[in-house]
C-alpha cells in the first residue's frame, strides 16, 4: 500500500470524525458477534424492553423511574439499511415463534430515550439518541488484515490449517495446492479452483460440529454482491520467507486481489462504520464452542484476542475524539445463559472471562473500560427441580426446536421438555484439557439444545437474563 493511499485513508477518517463530532449528541453502539451468537435477538430485545417501559432493575435510570419514554426515529443514514425491528418482533412473537434470521450485512436503528436527570432538584429533562449499529462479527475479524501483508497472512493461515483440529477440514484445499508453482504465469481457472476450495474449508470449519471462529476473510462466508468477483477469488498459497513476488505470476495475482479486498471491502467498513463507534458489545456463543471441545474453545480464545486487537480502545479526550474516535466501553457477553440453570450463570461468565483474558489485558493497558457478562436477551426457558430416583435434579424447561435430540429422544418442536444441562466446571481452566474437537457421537458433560422463543403477551417484551446489567454498563452513565 502506498504512502499516498494511507494519507487519503487517514484523511477520510478525519473527515468522518469531524462530521460526527459537530453533529453531536448521539451515542453509536456497535452490536456484533460471531455466527449464531444472537446479535439480532439482542438488538430486538434491547429496543422492545425500552419502548415498552419494561422493568430493568439494574439499569439505574429505569429502576429510579427516570425513563419517561423511548421511541424509534427515522433512519439517520440514507446509505445504511434499517435494522428490521418490526419484522424481527413479528418473527419472535408470531404464532410460529421463530428466531429471526441472523445478521448478514450492516444495518442501523435510531432510538431516542427521554429521561429525567439523576439530580431531581434540577428538574431537568434530557434525551439520549442511541444509534444501534448491527454488523457481522466476521467483518470485525477482517480488520487485523489491514496491518498484514499477503505473505504474512498466507503463512499464518497455512500454518493454522495444519493443526489437528483444522487439518481434516482443510484437506481439499491443501490438495488443490499440491504441485502449484507460485512463480508460474497467473492462471484464472487455477486461482478460482483454489479460492473455492479455501472457501469450502472456511464454511466447514464454521459448522456447529467444529465451531471454529478465526476464519477471515469474513466476506468469503458472507459474499453478498461480491460473490464471484476477483476481490473474493484469492487464497493463501505457499510462500517462503524470502520469496520475491514477481509481476504476472500466481503469487502476484493472489497478492493483488488480497490488497484489493483490503482496499474495497475492509477499509470502507472501518472508515464508514467501525471507526465511528462509541461503545461496543461483542456477543459470544461460548456454549456451542463448549459442545465442540477444547480445540474450538482455543480457537474462540484466539478469535476474541483478534477482535479486541481491532479496537482503537481507550478513553478519548474531547479534542482527540475529533480526529481519532475511540471506543471507550466494550462488553463481552456470553449468550444463551437460559440454556443453563442459574447456578451455572456465574461459571459461564468465568469461562468467558478466561477466554478474553489476553485480549482484555491488552486493552485495559490503554484505558478502555471492559466488562464480561453472561446473559440471555430473550429467555426461552424456566427453571425447575425434579425428583428422580430419590435425587433432586436442577432442570430447565422449554420447547426444544423440532429435530433437537438428547439421549436418543427427538423433539417435535411442540411439546415442552425438561432438560438437565449439567453444571459447568467450577475451574474454567479445565475446559481446555485436550486438543481435539468433540464430534457428535462424543459423550460430552454438557448437553445444550436449542429452544423455541417463549410465548409472550401482546405488547410485552419477552423475559431476559441480565439484559439490564448489560444496558447499565453500555449506556447507564449517559442516562445519569
Amino acid at each position: 500500500m502506498s504512502v499516498f493511499s494511507d494519507l487519503v485513508f487517514e484523511a477520510g477518517l478525519v473527515a468522518r470524525s469531524l462530521g460526527d463530532y459537530f453533529a453531536g449528541g448521539a451515542v453509536r453502539l456497535g452490536v456484533t458477534g460471531l455466527s449464531r451468537s444472537g446479535k439480532t435477538v439482542f438488538l430486538t430485545a434491547l429496543v422492545s424492553n425500552l419502548i415498552a417501559g419494561a422493568r430493568l432493575p439494574v439499569l439505574a435510570a429505569s429502576a429510579e423511574g427516570r425513563i419517561t419514554r423511548a421511541r424509534l426515529e427515522p433512519q439517520p443514514d440514507d446509505a445504511v439499511p434499517r435494522f428490521g425491528y418490526e419484522d424481527h418482533v413479528a418473527s419472535l412473537m408470531g404464532p410460529d415463534r421463530q428466531w429471526p434470521q441472523s445478521t448478514r450485512r450492516i444495518s442501523q436503528l435510531r432510538l431516542t430515550i427521554e429521561f429525567e436527570t439523576a439530580n431531581r432538584w434540577s428538574g431537568r429533562d434530557a434525551s439520549l439518541t442511541l444509534d444501534l449499529v448491527d454488523y457481522p462479527g466476521e467483518w470485525l475479524l477482517d480488520l487485523p488484515l489491514l496491518d498484514k501483508t499477503y505473505a504474512t497472512w498466507a503463512r499464518e493461515t497455512l500454518a493454522a490449517s495444519e493443526t489437528s483440529a483444522r487439518a481434516p477440514l482443510a484437506a481439499g484445499w491443501r490438495a488443490a495446492l499440491a504441485g502449484l508453482d507460485v512463480h508460474a504465469e497467473a492462471n484464472e481457472d487455477r486461482a478460482r479452483e483454489i479460492a473455492e476450495k479455501f472457501t469450502a474449508y472456511l464454511r466447514k470449519a464454521r459448522e456447529n460440529v467444529y465451531a471454529l471462529s478465526t476464519l477471515p476473510p469474513g466476506r468469503f462466508l458472507m459474499p453478498g454482491d461480491l460473490e464471484g468477483s476477483p476481490a473474493l477469488t484469492f487464497a493463501p498459497i505457499p510462500l517462503g520467507e524470502g520469496d520475491a513476488i514477481v509481476s504476472g505470476t500466481m503469487a502476484a495475482m493472489m497478492e493483488r486481489r488480497y490488497e484489493a479486498y483490503k482496499t474495497h471491502v475492509v477499509k470502507p467498513f472501518f472508515r464508514d462504520h467501525f471507526a465511528r463507534l462509541d461503545r461496543q458489545i461483542v456477543l459470544v456463543d461460548a456454549l456451542t464452542a463448549l459442545n465442540s471441545g477444547p480445540a474450538a474453545l482455543s480457537d474462540l480464545e484466539n478469535a476474541l484476542s483478534e477482535v479486541l486487537s481491532a479496537f482503537r480502545a481507550g478513553r478519548a479526550s474531547s479534542f482527540a475524539s475529533i480526529f481519532r474516535p475511540r471506543i471507550d466501553r466494550i462488553l463481552f457477553a456470553a449468550t444463551k445463559a437460559d440454556h443453563l440453570h442459574h447456578t451455572s450463570h456465574d461459571r459461564l461468565e468465568a469461562i468467558l472471562r478466561l477466554l478474553t483474558a489476553r485480549a482484555i489485558a491488552r486493552a485495559e493497558g490503554v484505558g478502555a473500560e471492559i466488562d464480561v457478562i453472561a446473559l440471555a436477551a430473550i429467555r426461552a426457558t424456566r427453571e425447575a427441580e425434579i425428583r428422580q430416583q430419590g435425587e433432586i435434579l436442577k432442570a430447565i424447561i422449554g420447547v426444544p426446536e423440532k429435530g433437537e435430540t438428547i439421549g436418543g429422544d427427538v423433539f417435535d418442536g411442540v411439546a415442552e421438555a425438561a432438560v438437565f444441562p449439567g453444571e459447568l466446571p467450577a475451574d474454567p481452566a479445565s475446559i481446555f484439557a485436550g486438543d481435539a474437537i468433540a464430534l457428535p457421537e462424543a459423550d460430552n458433560d454438557w448437553r445444550f439444545v436449542h429452544f423455541r422463543p417463549p410465548i409472550t403477551q401482546r405488547g410485552q417484551p419477552a423475559p431476559h437474563i441480565r439484559l439490564d446489567r448489560a444496558l447499565q454498563f453500555l449506556i447507564g452513565d449517559r442516562l445519569a
